[in-house]
């Protein structure tokens, strides 16, 4: 079973309550200006990276780019990850999450999608030092890409486009009971960026 969300505005009404998971989706959350401004900026001032991971036993490249930047080191799939420092345009858009999400972040995970080949497979943010139901911010700049939740037990299905300089939050129990990927896609997609804000303990 599968169904699309939609949401309005940008009001605090854009808290999604879904079975064992709390959503929030505000797509015009940077101004269009804004969004371009920070798209250009980012693609310069980080250091993006095509690193490996462990899959099934066997390191492999990542289907796209990415860097760490914060407070914290941080470990997932095997790969071991350095933070680099805060830039201004990361802290800003780290402050202007806080206050929507309510939540402290002192880390930053920055991907960059090249083409619609790049990809995230099925995944849970679940690692131990992001502690219990940890509240993860992600904001996209550049080319829109489907994002796709699936719960564990029921199967149910939703999904979303993040659309250029919007704001998604995934709170609650969410990293317990979903997982949730960027698929791959043969439609023609320019670069996306996406960052997605954390507490690492």
């Amino acid at each position: 079973m599968e169904f699309a969300l939609f949401f309005l505005n940008e009001s605090e009404n854009n808290w999604v309550e879904l079975p064992n998971a709390r959503l929030f989706y505000a797509p015009n959350f940077l101004s269009k200006d804004h969004a371009d401004q920070t798209f250009h900026i980012l693609k310069k001032e980080i250091n993006w990276q095509q690193e490996k991971i462990r899959m099934f036993g066997k390191q492999v490249l990542q289907p796209r780019l990415q860097a760490w930047h914060g407070d914290k080191p941080y470990t997932y799939s095997g790969l071991a990850m350095q933070p680099l420092p805060w830039t201004s345009t990361l802290f800003d858009l780290k402050s202007r999450a806080e206050a929507i999400a309510k939540h402290s972040f002192n880390s930053v995970l920055a991907n960059l999608y090249r083409n619609g080949q790049d990809s995230m497979g099925w995944h849970q943010d679940n690692e131990i030092e992001l502690g219990i139901n940890p509240v993860i911010a992600s904001i996209t700049l550049g080319e829109s890409r489907r994002f796709v939740l699936r719960h564990l037990i029921t199967k149910e299905r939703y999904q979303l486009e993040l659309a250029h300089g919007s704001l998604f939050i995934m709170a609650g129990e969410t990293q317990h009971y979903w997982q949730h990927s960027i698929p791959k896609t043969a439609r023609h997609k320019d670069e996306r960026i996406n960052l997605t804000f954390r507490y690492i303990y």
